[in-house]
This record gives C-alpha cells, structure tokens and sequence, in this order.
C-alpha cells in the first residue's frame, strides 16, 4: 500500500494563531510549512526588532505546533533556502513531499496575495487559500458597505460595526450611554498624573538568533535589544499583557490616549498591535475583555469606548481601504510632494524636540503611539512636502505593527492625506500650539514654540501656514479648515510673505533643523 500523499499548509510571519481550525486535530497527513526567508525581510529597510521578533515568534509557534504531534517543516534565515522567493522554495517542498495540495491562510498584503496566487495557477497540483479567521470583516465588505457613497467616513463604518456585532449597545440599534464616540472627552494631557503602569512584558534573549539574521546579511536599522526583547512572542505571553492592560491602563486610556510625555514612553496604551496584528490575539476577545471591564464598573465608558473605536472601527476599517485601493494606493501623491526624508529620521539628531523625541523613541522600541506617528512625524512630514512613497517606506520598516494593509492607508490616507481626501476628511497638520497643549515636548526645546519667524523660531509654525497658502487651490474650499484660510485672509501680504520666506529657509535645510 503506498503511502498517503500529504497536504502542505503554509503559515506566514502574521499568522501565528495556534487557535487557527487548521491546528484543532493532528495527522501525519499535513506539513505545516513556515519560512524566514530574504524576500521578506528585503522588500523594505525593516527595524531590527521586527524582524527579530517576527522570527523568535515563528520559531515559538513550530516549536508548539511540534509539541502538539503536528509535522513541521521550518526553513531559518541562515539555511540556503532562505534567499529564494518564497514561491520556489513552495514547490521544492511539494516535490519533496510529494504532495497532494497546497493550502494557505488569506494574506493580509496585495503583494503577497498576488504572488501566491500566481504561483498557485502554475502549480501541477491543487492550491486553496482559507480565510485566516481573525478579522470581524471580509476583505471587501467595507467597499459594500460604502457603494455609492463619496466618501468612506470611519464614523458611519463604525457604527455599523457596533450594531451589526452588538459592542457596546444599550439594544439593537442604541449606544451605549447614548452617543457612539466620546472623542471629545479623551484629548487631555498628561502632567504625571496618575502614574504610568509598569511594563511588565516579559523581556526575552535573542542574542544567538539575532546573530543568525546578521550573519544572513539582513540588513536592518534601529535597536535590535536583542538579549532584551520585550515584545509577546506567544500567545500565552499576549493574554498576559492583556490582562495587564485592562487591569491598570484601560481605565486611563481614554483620558490621555492623545496624551505625549517625555517623563513616559507607553503612558496608557496597550501595545497589543503587534500581537493583534501577527494574530496571537483576535480582536473579539480584545473587544469583549474592554466591554466586560466597562461593565463591571471597572473602566469607564470613554475608555473602553476610544479603545473599542481603534480596533473594532479604525483597524477593520483601514483594512476595507487597502483592499479596495490596491493596487496602485502606495502611489498616490496628491499635493505631489517629492522632497526626500531629512537624514534624521534614520538617528533621531533634529533640534526640534518633539520630533527627536518620537523618531528616537521609535528607533530604540520599534514603537511610538498613534498621535506621535500622526501629529509629530506625520505632522513635520506633511508641512515640509516629503514623498508620501518615502515617508510610507519608513513607517512600513520602522513599526513592529506595521504591515502594508494597516500601515499604507494610515500613512498615505491619513498622514499625509496623499489619497485627497478619500479617507481623512481633512489634512492632519498642526503648528506648535497643539503638540504643546498635548504634551511637555516643547519644554527645552531649542525652537521657539510661540515665535514664527527667525532662527529659533519653532519649524512647525511657518511651515503650517506656508503649507495653506500653497495648496489653497486644493483645499480652500474643504469646510473641515476653512478656519485655516479666514485666518489667512485677515494676514497682510508682507506676513504672508514672510511665512513664505521662513519656510522656504527651512526646507532648504531640512538636515539640520
């Protein structure tokens, strides 16, 4: 009797799900198949922690799939096979195997979707692709919901989240508390306090794997913490950090989640994304932990409201925007920006404090929360007309939760508002005052945050009022800012000009503000 021919199942970097229905039985009669390989590693300059992580947290899931009976085959970074496409290492394996069929998880990238599925029509032998079975949403449900419409507003995608799941609803079609977002109450600063939690994830050595990726050539940037690395590597060690945070961050979140400190790193943020987005949590259990937790009197509705809203609202719904954009999104540049990225956003060595303080923050921990990404960096990157392709490369690289169906629309739509409009209602750009009023970065600072012009003069100030006058032909007529533009028109010529001119000095010395 010949032997059974087995079905190769391959598990990507951001499918680490040891709940998956694939893993629910054990048979001889299934490889799972999982690759560190250089295609991954080299589409673009990633931070040496993602990468690291990324891999450790690869090898912890085969070495549980192995423990369960289930057959493993691993490919690592410094076997052979590592510098081939994954494609060609896929039918090496089926040969090897003599395989039966391939199966894989729906990837979350176009890129990789495309590559699989290109590979799969070439194949002697059967391919399928099964859904994941970590999202609320399917790839184009967010494109149903929004047919017909201008404009895919997150508001009304998200309370049609919240009645379609039943999160946070006082009946079928009612809130909670009886209104759907509490922004509004969740943008206070925070002066110490209360106190920021302590981190209590559990650091991890890596030294000998670290090694292996250098060896490799990898190349990388920021700091790898290799014999330190803090980041949820499994799931047990992801529902240890959730517990944590609905215990002593979730009931602060809401007030201070906009919040910016150079006194505090985290302040009350989960740091879950890299474990939500590589999938060793689920959003719904995410979801439900915060309701049990409003609930049981423990948070209060604005929290758990805003950190619901970011997860259950924004995270799908960025998601339905890339699938619907893609390809040809990562391309779009509206203002037609070009200017390339100043050297520090690779070291951190700006002046402006603000800025140095967010860049070298997520240099050092391959993380920085979601108003230091949009109102610091993003912010700067706008006002000075960086490549909205350029800026989109570095947070790709840089964020330990930062994969292209997340990263791409928040960046290119919502950062730096490269898409025109479709997904922000408005560009996201500030002067000094707000990064001020929101955090304590403007203390020391060598800049000037309440002077416009002169060489102390803080950078975001000219620039801001620079950036209204040169695109009012682009958006003038946006109601979200016409504040903007009244404000302009109440400026003599020779102010204006000279915000031009301050401007104009700045940008031409981009490297060494």
């Amino acid at each position: 009797m010949s032997p059974i021919k087995p079905t190769l199942r391959l598990i990507l970097g951001d499918q680490l799900n040891p709940r998956h229905r694939w893993l629910t039985d054990v048979d001889d009669a299934t490889v799972y198949v999982l690759m560190e390989v250089r295609q991954e590693t080299d589409y673009v300059l990633h931070h040496a922690q993602k990468i690291l992580a990324i891999f450790a947290a690869m090898r912890d899931l085969a070495r549980q799939l192995r423990q369960a009976g289930h057959r493993v085959h691993y490919i690592a970074i410094d076997d052979a096979e590592s510098a081939r496409p994954m494609p060609e290492n896929i039918e090496a394996l089926i040969a090897r195997y003599d395989a039966a069929a391939f199966e894989y998880q729906a990837p979350d990238e176009w890129r990789l979707d495309q590559q699989l599925y290109q590979a799969g029509r070439r194949s002697a032998i059967p391919w399928m692709m099964v859904d994941s079975e970590h999202f609320y949403t399917a790839r184009h449900e967010a494109a149903d919901i929004f047919a017909g419409r201008k404009q895919w507003l997150m508001e009304f995608f998200y309370r049609q989240m919240r009645v379609a799941h039943q999160v946070l609803m006082a009946d079928a079609k009612q809130p909670v508390g009886g209104q759907w977002n509490f922004d509004h109450d969740n943008r206070k600063p925070w002066r110490g306090t209360p106190a920021e939690p302590q981190d209590a994830r559990t650091l991890h050595d890596h030294s000998a794997l670290w090694q292996s990726i250098v060896a490799a050539g990898v190349k990388s940037f920021g700091a790898p913490q290799a014999d330190r690395l803090a980041w949820a590597l499994n799931r047990e060690e992801a529902l240890r950090q959730l517990d944590a945070f609905i215990e002593h961050a979730l009931p602060h979140f809401g007030d201070f989640q906009d919040a910016m400190s150079i006194k505090a790193r985290r302040l009350f943020h989960s740091l879950l994304s890299f474990a939500l987005n590589v999938k060793m949590l689920n959003p719904r259990e995410v979801v439900t932990r915060a309701q049990v937790a409003y609930h049981a009197g423990h948070a209060p509705l604005a929290a758990v409201e805003g950190f619901t809203r970011q997860i259950l609202g924004w995270r799908e719904y960025v998601r339905g925007v890339y699938w619907a954009n893609m390809p040809g999104y990562a391309e779009k540049n509206f203002f037609g920006h070009q200017r390339p990225l100043p050297a520090w956003f690779w070291d951190g060595k700006t002046k402006m404090h603000c800025v140095s303080t967010a860049i070298t923050q997520s240099l050092e921990q391959a993380h920085a929360h979601h108003i230091q990404r949009l109102m610091v960096i993003g912010n700067f990157a706008l006002l000075a007309g960086l490549d909205p392709a350029e800026v989109h490369g570095w947070y790709l690289g840089i964020y330990i939760d930062a994969f292209e169906w997340v990263e791409l629309p928040n960046t290119v739509g919502m950062s730096q508002f490269a898409d025109g409009g479709l997904l922000a209602t408005k560009p996201y750009v500030s002067s000094a005052a707000y990064i001020d009023r929101m955090s304590d970065y403007c203390k020391g600072c060598h800049y000037d945050k309440k002077a416009r012009i002169g060489e102390r003069a803080c950078p975001f100030n000219a620039l801001y009022w620079d950036f209204f006058q040169r695109n009012a032909d682009k958006l003038a007529r946006n109601p979200r800012i016409g504040m903007a533009y009244r404000q302009l028109e109440k400026m003599d010529e020779a102010t204006v000009a000279a915000f031009r001119q301050q401007a104009a000095t700045m940008l031409a010395r981009l490297d060494s503000l």
